[in-house]
């Protein structure tokens, strides 16, 4: 039986961290071992923000050595760079002028990056989510491995393929999103997604000190002032590390110990630096060995970019035969 094809990509900002790891990119490696994945370092999405084009190249390539290191090598799925496949913009366009206006200014996350960047309104941001259809539908994925936030996106790619099947034929399916069951962890604030522009973020390629000193400045339970004070893991972001990183037995314990006053911050943020480490510190060793054989990264984003070249071109005449092209 054919396994179901998965579609997924990450944008190369230059610094991925736990919450990318653990919302997405562990996710991903489990999935491989039943699934068809494809996975995309989306270039043409990072342009929708301001970027350094000087420094764009390096952060494609660390982002490959990041997803590599964390077990997404070329026996295991299909890694390859979005800008080398160029049927993705083609198809975007065709994407383009089948979608109403309206439903791409109703997209919740046009509106929020629209506040972020009240200097750059550009375009591409009001039709980014057709080329993340346009990235899904092209390898006729069945499956997205997504957050809530995402949720949104998905639905316009299933409308989007029923718009377009309608129109000229039978050729995309309708793919479903995989959502994710892995708890949300936030950035050190406590408060905020983890991101790089909030500097609020934990690198899985940091040091380790360095990420020692984040966990250990680190918010917590705000009602937790002093060590005697009985805490509430629900409510700590710390503790949703822990159930990311640490075994069940010590997630049961730090929730009874900080419940109790049993233990202080300082003493669960130290334990669950160990436990991170345990899990980082094999990718750590691994991207090191890769920054020195740069041939072997490039290597495995070329084999992808064919493979995935030849799925592209096959459907794209499809397409372009449908639409009356050629």
């Amino acid at each position: 039986m054919a396994r179901q094809r998965i579609f997924s990509g990450i944008q190369p900002t230059g610094i991925i961290h736990i919450g990318n790891y653990v919302g997405a990119i562990k996710n991903w490696k489990a999935l491989t071992d039943t699934y068809d994945c494809i996975y995309c370092i989306v270039d043409y999405h990072a342009m929708t923000i301001e970027y350094n084009p000087s420094s764009f190249f390096e952060n494609i390539m660390a982002a490959a050595r990041t997803l590599i290191a964390c077990g997404l090598e070329q026996d295991r799925c299909l890694l390859f760079v979005q800008s080398q496949v160029p049927e993705h913009t083609e198809l975007a366009w065709i994407f383009n002028c089948l979608t109403p206006l309206g439903d791409l200014e109703r997209m919740t996350q046009f509106k929020d990056k629209s506040r972020q960047h009240a200097d750059n309104i550009n375009a591409g941001l009001l039709t980014y989510p057709l080329l993340q259809a346009a990235d899904i539908l092209l390898y006729k994925a069945e499956l997205v491995p997504v957050g809530e936030d995402q949720v949104q996106h998905i639905e316009l790619t299933r409308r989007t393929a029923r718009r377009f099947n309608n129109r000229f034929g039978m050729v995309f399916p309708e793919p479903d999103e995989l959502l994710s069951i892995t708890p949300r962890i936030l950035g050190t604030d406590g408060q905020t997604k983890m991101s790089k522009s909030m500097n609020n973020y934990i690198g899985i390629l940091e040091p380790p000190e360095t990420i020692k000193q984040k966990l250990l400045t680190a918010a917590t339970d705000p009602q937790r002032i002093r060590r005697s004070d009985p805490g509430d893991p629900d409510v700590c972001n710390l503790f949703t590390m822990h159930k990311s990183f640490s075994p069940p037995e010590i997630i049961q314990q730090i929730a009874h110990d900080c419940r109790t006053a049993g233990i202080g911050c300082i003493q669960c943020k130290e334990t669950l630096f160990a436990y991170i480490m345990d899990e980082l510190s094999p990718i750590q060793q691994r991207a090191a060995e890769l920054e020195r054989t740069p041939d072997l990264v490039r290597a495995t984003l070329e084999y992808g970019a064919q493979r995935c070249r030849n799925i592209a071109q096959q459907v794209m005449e499809e397409v372009r035969k449908k639409t009356g092209i050629r």
